[in-house]
């Protein structure tokens, strides 16, 4: 009698499990019990095969499982453009992740957060950088200054083999602090920087677990393993990063004149907003917690992706000295000397540009894309979808669609370029996303890599260390994390 019980619970169990739960959703990868289809990224790197090879089986709507969290995986640029941007007010909500409570102190930031308040501080972000020059000369300027400064540390080690990421990681912080706090990390403040880095590396190692990814999307199962839980990683991680945060913001609020309407940085510009909103009764939009989230936000945008795209992008190079050889030429074509690169030469440098692009579609930074949330009830592709449910524009699997970008793992600039020599605009080539969700920072990350990439090849010949060419291989981790490599630089021009 109690084996047909339990014959008879398992039964059940495992019709609700393979069918009931998911009878009114797109077919999809069969989910495990309590884990759903994660041993598939883990298994397959950074998980960009599985997305295309369910793609390709249940066709560019299908539902994948994190866990017992189904998500509604969009995977062709026609159904995106038909989704998210046709229909984006249904899909401009973000799905709430585990644990963001614990990072964020509550619902805080830009990243994570909807409604009038979501939109309220995207909508001032958006505008306080386009006031700072965002794709105008007085931005170009503040990233050239970098430029310089990176040239002046590179120049004292040209051919030797040196640490040219670090050296790139730094002036890129450098960018995004000026923006944000209105101060760049030298002399006495290089301190800072370094403490800022230290919490980068920490996060990139601690985090990237078997536990914590088992923690993430199957919270009990992660109890299981070994090593310190996800709470207390993220306790450890957030403390120390909001205490820079916090001693920052206050001692803007200490320095600042509130009768000038001249802003000269991020945190200035909302911390007279804040007054502004206070003296109209309205304090919970402006909140203390609201801004340090929200550099949080610019930091990540500005800092962490950005550098991990121009790291790797250099990687991609020194393993394709063709590719620089080219990249050489247009330069002495256009260029002709070291002076510095700027905006204006960009359409003059095409190969540049699509050599930008294409390291930006085989960086591939986000294996699975930000999770939207349905904002109502809807309908994908004939299936009944409830409001809040997650829905994920799958950008890895358009950026290596062979029938937009044949043979999509080969490293090939030249995939950009027309007929004429021209820059080739792809309209699949979204490597910032789609829809109301599209990247904060893409203006400012554009222009980074740009200066950044087009200034370096000018000026040096990068070559791979004794160690030969880092590798490109992301098969080994779930994340794609910022590339760490030696070189030997020499100059270009005399």
């Amino acid at each position: 009698m109690i084996l047909l019980l339990m014959f008879t619970a398992l039964c059940i169990y495992l019709v609700k499990e393979l069918y009931w739960k998911r009878r009114n959703l797109p077919p999809g990868p069969v989910p495990l019990p309590l884990i759903g289809n994660i041993l598939s990224m883990l298994r397959e790197g950074p998980g960009y095969e599985c997305f295309r090879r369910w793609t390709k089986t249940y066709g560019d709507v299908y539902t994948f499982w994190l866990g017992t969290t189904p998500y509604v995986m969009i995977g062709s640029y026609e159904k995106m453009k038909e989704t998210f941007i046709r229909d984006g007010d249904t899909y401009k909500d973000k799905y709430p992740q585990p644990f963001n409570e614990i990072i964020r102190g509550g619902q805080y930031g830009i990243v994570e957060t909807n409604g009038h308040f979501w939109s309220t501080h995207r909508r001032f972000a958006l505008t306080t950088l386009r006031d700072f020059g965002l794709g105008k000369d007085l931005m170009q300027e503040k990233i050239l200054i970098e430029v310089r400064e990176a040239f002046e540390k590179l120049d004292g080690n040209v051919g030797e083999e040196q640490d040219v990421s670090k050296v790139l990681n730094n002036s890129i912080a450098n960018v995004i602090n000026q923006i944000v706090f209105g101060y760049r990390f030298v002399g006495s403040k290089e301190e800072d920087l370094k403490k800022l880095n230290d919490l980068m590396e920490y996060q990139e190692k601690a985090f990237s677990t078997l536990k914590v990814y088992v923690q993430v999307f199957a919270p009990k199962l992660g109890w299981f393993l070994p090593g310190k839980s996800l709470e207390q990683l993220l306790e450890e991680w957030k403390n120390n990063f909001y205490e820079f945060f916090n001693t920052q913001i206050e001692n803007h609020r200490q320095k600042i004149d509130f009768d000038s309407e001249e802003n000269l940085d991020y945190a200035e510009a909302y911390l007279k907003e804040q007054r502004k909103q206070e003296a109209q009764g309205e304090m919970e939009l402006f909140s203390n917690a609201q801004l340090s989230n929200t550099c949080l936000d610019l930091w990540s945008a500005g800092l962490s992706t950005t550098n991990a795209t121009i790291n790797w992008s250099i990687s991609y190079i020194m393993n394709h000295p063709e590719v620089q050889k080219k990249m050489n030429e247009e330069l002495d074509r256009v260029i002709g000397s070291d002076r510095l690169v700027t905006t204006a030469d960009k359409n003059d440098l095409p190969y540049m540009s699509a050599v930008i692009n294409e390291c930006q579609r085989c960086v591939n930074l986000l294996p699975i894309n930000v999770a939207h949330a349905t904002t109502k009830d809807t309908v994908i592709n004939g299936y009944s979808i409830k409001k809040g449910t997650g829905v994920i524009a799958q950008i890895s699997t358009v950026l290596l669609d062979e029938k937009i970008f044949p043979d999509p793992y080969k490293f090939n600039p030249d995939r950009f370029i027309d007929e004429n020599g021209k820059l080739k605009k792809v309209e699949e080539f979204v490597p910032f996303s789609i829809g109301k969700r599209q990247c904060l920072g893409e203006g400012l990350a554009r222009m980074q890599l740009s200066l950044f990439i087009s200034n370096v090849y000018n000026r040096y010949q990068i070559s791979p260390s004794s160690e030969g060419p880092p590798s490109i291989d992301k098969s080994d981790k779930v994340g794609v994390f910022p590339r760490k490599y030696n070189a030997i630089l020499t100059r270009r021009h005399s």
